[in-house]
């Protein structure tokens, strides 16, 4: 299977535990400080690439070290590179202060991920794969993305989409030229019920299904996910485990969600192998953690 992941790239600086912020020029001591290449592109990336996927990645970065060490991240897990282009604003990066409880309250800096000129979107790089996954589509200015999305879908590509935005019924309006084009949005609870101003999830998850979305896959935390398409939904745990970091959990079930569709398992299955993911992703530091392999998630 060959996946394109598209869109936004992130270089986290993660320290933990960190359940308070000296007050002045105090200082305070943690036992971990780490980087990992990050974001709904860059993140899920390296999850497929353990997942034994052929994963190519695009989008836009800056003309700095940030860069370069993001890139020799994704490159170490096979993740094909070529095709992130430098631009004239600094790397995404963001700095996670890690609780104790595995709460990452975040500080962003968006930085080249605002500034992907689609113009030199791979188009046929896309339309060479087996799934593009769009990975914040709301930072590609989706009234110029939609018409790229449905030439790549002509071809037989599948299109899933994972967002960075809270989620409001403006941002609604903004991603709404491009849902009409994907098989699966991957969003979580806070979202859905943000985008659509609704409180019950799945009624919330129709909504989008009327908008065009052929399968809503969200995440629920310790809830696990709900599969809604228009006819169905079902409902997946979560794994059990002690969480250290909930960073990348999201793109972790994006990527086993993706994986497990390339292997064509039914939906339901593909969400349970996505909370799989999610919860190794979530017993370490980082997106990237954690040691596996598609035969040690699903004993095939």
């Amino acid at each position: 299977m060959r996946v394109i992941t598209f869109g936004a790239h992130v270089l986290d600086v993660l320290a933990q535990p960190v359940d308070a912020i000296p007050e002045g020029q105090g200082a305070t001591l943690v036992q971990h400080m780490r980087m990992s290449a990050a974001g709904p592109a860059g993140g899920t990336a390296i999850t497929l690439a353990k997942l034994g996927v052929e994963v190519y990645t695009a989008g836009a970065i800056g003309d700095d070290e940030a860069a370069d060490v993001l890139i020799t991240a994704l490159n170490r897990h096979g993740v094909v590179t070529d095709d992130l282009v430098r631009v004239d604003l600094p790397t995404s990066m963001s700095m996670l202060p890690i609780r104790s409880n595995g709460d990452r309250p975040a500080i962003h800096m968006p930085g080249a991920n605002l500034a992907y000129p689609l113009d030199r979107a791979p188009l046929e790089l896309f339309t060479g794969a087996d799934h593009l996954h769009l990975g914040a589509p709301e930072l590609l200015n989706p009234p110029e993305l939609a018409p790229l999305l449905a030439d790549v879908r002509d071809t037989g590509t599948t299109i899933s989409a994972d967002i960075l935005a809270d989620g409001d019924p403006g941002a609604l309006a903004w991603l709404e030229p491009v849902l009409p084009h994907l098989d699966y949005l991957l969003p979580n609870d806070e979202q859905v019920r943000g985008l659509t101003g609704r409180t019950d999830l799945i009624d919330a998850c129709r909504a989008l299904i009327d908008t065009g979305v052929t399968c809503v896959a969200v995440t629920a935390g310790a809830d696990g996910a709900h599969v809604v398409t228009a006819d169905d939904a079902e409902h997946a745990p979560a794994t059990p485990v002690t969480v250290v970091d909930t960073s990348g959990c999201g793109d972790a079930f994006s990527a086993g969600f993706i994986a497990a569709r390339g292997h064509d398992l039914p939906l339901l299955e593909s969400a349970r192998v996505g909370c799989a993911v999610a919860g190794i992703v979530a017993t370490g530091l980082g997106s990237d953690h954690g040691d596996f392999t598609w035969g040690s998630i699903t004993g095939g």
